[in-house]
């Protein structure tokens, strides 16, 4: 079960006029733009996490190319 809080913020005025025009044009609230936004930054960043462990553990794991080790003098033949 979700509960809503209440939170206070310290916005400059003109940026404050602007975000109430930006409500009002897309019929919502400035709380609810707040939140969207929010949101969003959150879910951003837990999937930049999630993917971020999954490239891991598949360097991890290493990557199969079918071939054999080359020696040492392979690797420095011109």
């Amino acid at each position: 079960m979700s509960s809503n809080a209440n939170i206070t913020l310290k916005i400059d005025t003109r940026l404050l006029k602007e975000i109430k025009v930006l409500a009002a044009r897309e019929g919502t609230s400035i709380s609810a733009l707040m939140t969207e936004l929010l949101e969003k930054r959150v879910r951003k960043g837990r999937d930049y996490e999630q993917a971020k462990r999954r490239a891991l553990a598949r360097l991890r794991e290493g990557l199969d190319l079918g071939g054999r080790p080359l020696s040492r003098q392979e690797i420095h033949e011109r």
